[in-house]
């Protein structure tokens, strides 16, 4: 399983990396196939002074891709919010395939 974070438009501090890395060591409990992690730290609209804070998580699965996009105005809050709803489609998705 390969885990990528990237921060655009800023330098993401280790605490927020680490924050991201120890829930996204949890994804695999709910789905065991994933070879592909990806997690975007974006600074939505950096040319004003208001900054939404906007994540975005993309799961790679053999033949299913699980996206989701959360902006809030802290990047721990967005986090939170991506990974609560990525992890209701996984169930979802698990959901439909056992029945």
């Amino acid at each position: 399983m390969n885990i990528k974070i990237q921060s655009v438009h800023f330098d993401a501090d280790t605490r927020l990396i680490d924050l991201v890395r120890k829930k996204v060591d949890k994804l695999p409990s709910f789905e065991k196939r994933i070879t592909d992690i990806s997690v975007f730290l974006k600074l939505d609209n950096p040319a004003h002074h208001i900054k939404d804070k906007v994540v975005e998580i993309r799961v790679h699965v053999p033949r299913y891709d699980y996206f989701v996009k959360t902006t809030s105005k802290s990047f721990e809050l967005s986090f939170e919010e991506a990974f609560a709803s990525l992890v209701t489609k996984m169930k979802r998705k698990k959901d439909r395939m056992m029945s």
